[in-house]
Formats: structure tokens, C-alpha cells, sequence
């Protein structure tokens, strides 16, 4: 049996100050598949922590720019570090069907403070792994 075809969609995400969200457009998806696996690189050290911290969200905005659905996150809460350059598996939705992904469709990482203000976020790069075809349940 041979593996399913996986392109990765990759994009750098812009810093942003402590207390502050943003969301940044990582890229269009080449094909219909499933994503596999979705990493940050952080361009500086981010310490987690549980009362002021940081969430990154993969969002699949869909073709229209509209959609909700989450496709990973990324919680930067105590024990949960990011080292300066050193990649950091975001955790998958076992929502059905969450992972599916069409043509064409707007991938977006929401970077939100958590708390009063939150943890800086130092930016980096996003890197989205795509398996061609491979629907999830």
C-alpha cells in the first residue's frame, strides 16, 4: 500500500504584543484531503503560563473567507514552552470532520491572549501538512 500524496502549506505569522490578537492568512489549500499534522516555529522563546497565556488556533476559513471550523490549537499554558526556532506540534481536532479540507480553501492562524494580558506572541512559521484525498471521520 502506498502512502497518500501531503504537500505542506506554509506561512509566517507576524508578532503580536502581549494583550493583543491577530489572525494571519497561512495559505490556500491545493487539493481536497485531510490535514495531518500543523506546527508552529517561533521566531523567540514563548514561556508558557496557566493564568497569562496564549492560544494559537488553526481556523479553516473556508473559500469564502467565512468559515469557523478549528482545525488544531496550540496552547502556550505552564509547561507547554516554545524555544526559538525548535518546531511544536499543534494538537488535531477529533471533531468529525474537522480536519477535511476543499481546494481552494483559506487557511488562518488566530494568535489570542489569554487573561488580562496574555503572553506575547513571537511570531514564526506555521506549517500545515496536507494528505491528499485522505478524508477524516
Amino acid at each position: 500500500m502506498s502512502s497518500p500524496y501531503t504537500q505542506v502549506v506554509r506561512g509566517q505569522a507576524a508578532a503580536v504584543a502581549a494583550g493583543s490578537d491577530l489572525t494571519t492568512i497561512i495559505g490556500d489549500v491545493p487539493f481536497a484531503g485531510a490535514v495531518s499534522a500543523v506546527t508552529f516555529t517561533p521566531n523567540a522563546a514563548i514561556t508558557g503560563n496557566s493564568t497569562e497565556s496564549r492560544t494559537l488556533t488553526l481556523v479553516n476559513k473556508g473559500q469564502a473567507g467565512l468559515g469557523t471550523t478549528v482545525i488544531a490549537t496550540l496552547a502556550f499554558i505552564a509547561t507547554v514552552n516554545g524555544v526559538a526556532y525548535d518546531e511544536k506540534a499543534f494538537t488535531l481536532s477529533v471533531v468529525a470532520n474537522a480536519l477535511n479540507v476543499a481546494a481552494e480553501d483559506v487557511l488562518a492562524l488566530v494568535s489570542t491572549h489569554v487573561g488580562s494580558t496574555g503572553l506575547a506572541d513571537p511570531g514564526g512559521l506555521v506549517e500545515v501538512t496536507i494528505a491528499r484525498g485522505e478524508a477524516s471521520a
